[in-house]
């Protein structure tokens, strides 16, 4: 059964979920802001917090022309590419002091590189883990080195075909990446619930052998409560101070009660999925004696037959077990009986 090592955590089926907030671009081009995020995700409950490590020009170019544009109803309809990366970055210096506080607050702190020299940035902080972007994994020269990091890779697969994720996981494995995640994703922003199709999880898990969990661009916390339930072992949500601040991804991202609510329900999940079980539980156990019996339910003399009228299955269970109740019937009493006495074989002549 896969499992990813990282640092102190091992991720994996029967591990608690790793729950990561993307900070993405909620610093709003602050650094304190940054900072405040990182120690508001920790008292939240999460278990790390993820960077993106890209510039403008390192993910696009600046053109205004139809292709650069983005239109239709997206959130940021009207701006240029390069406008959105340039408002949304985060800036490469700020990622080593980031990182400090995150180390202050037992956080795990990684990012997703977009090109190369993100790759070389992240290395030279010495990162335990590099994010693919779902967007990123058609970039095989990209997949080929962070591969070559050697370190875990966690995956995001939101748009990709089968084929394109079975390139990319291919790519990762011949380059000598480390244990691999899967993400099932949706890349809409916000992602409505009926567009999500958690069920892939599992075929995720089964069909490329790999850790699997969810990057959650929905409102709310039920789609990753529900992602838990079907086996994600890491589950991702974009974190902001408070959504009315604005930002690029303010609209869909939760804030810190939301998120530590989100983090205790899905700790509740696990507690309630348990493993497979037959046994009692101790409170169990104690109601035992609470189910049904046979016990006589109306004056009884020594000869009579006992009837349905005169012995019953009741609760609680000090007589005999219900599945004795056609044996008795028709049976004749050993001795008078008062109602409401736990039948008992004494009370049942033999032959």
């Amino acid at each position: 059964m896969q499992r990813i090592e990282i640092g102190e955590r091992s991720i994996g089926a029967g591990e608690p979920c790793w729950v990561v907030a993307e900070i993405s671009a909620n610093h709003n081009q602050s650094f304190d802001r940054a900072v405040e995020i990182l120690r508001a995700a920790k008292k939240a409950g999460a278990d790390a917090v993820k960077l993106q490590t890209y510039t403008a020009d390192t993910l696009t170019l600046d053109f205004d022309r139809e292709c650069f544009r983005i239109g239709g109803d997206s959130l940021w309809a009207g701006k240029t590419l390069y406008e959105l990366y340039r408002e949304a970055y985060t800036p490469w210096e700020w990622h080593a002091p980031l990182m400090a506080v995150a180390r202050e607050e037992r956080l795990e702190c990684f990012s997703t590189p977009f090109d190369a020299t993100a790759v070389d940035l992240l290395e030279g902080l010495n990162v335990r883990v590099h994010k693919i972007a779902s967007f990123e994994l058609v970039d095989i020269p990209l997949l080929r080195k962070v591969a070559g990091t050697g370190k875990p890779v966690i995956m995001s697969t939101g748009m990709a075909s089968l084929a394109e994720i079975e390139e990319a996981v291919t790519t990762l494995r011949e380059h000598d990446a480390g244990p691999l995640a899967l993400l099932k994703c949706t890349s809409a922003y916000p992602a409505s619930p009926s567009d999500m199709n958690l069920r892939t999880i599992p075929h995720l898990a089964e069909t490329f052998d790999v850790v699997a969990g969810l990057s959650d661009h929905t409102l709310g916390s039920s789609v990753a409560i529900a992602a838990v339930t079907l086996g994600a072992c890491i589950v991702e949500k974009h974190f902001t101070l408070r959504r009315a601040d604005g930002g690029p991804d303010s609209a869909f991202s939760m804030e810190p009660d939301e998120f530590a609510k989100m983090v205790r329900e899905i700790r509740a999940t696990e507690s309630a999925l348990g493993h497979v079980t037959y046994t009692p539980t101790a409170d169990e156990a104690r109601n035992i004696r609470f189910r049904r019996s046979l016990f006589v339910s109306q004056d009884v003399q020594k000869g009579d037959v006992f009837t349905e009228r005169n012995i019953r299955s009741v609760r609680p269970a000090q007589g005999l077990h219900p599945r004795f109740l056609d044996t008795v019937l028709g049976k004749r009493a050993a001795c008078a009986i008062e109602p409401g006495t736990p039948l008992a074989w004494r009370h049942v002549e033999r032959g």
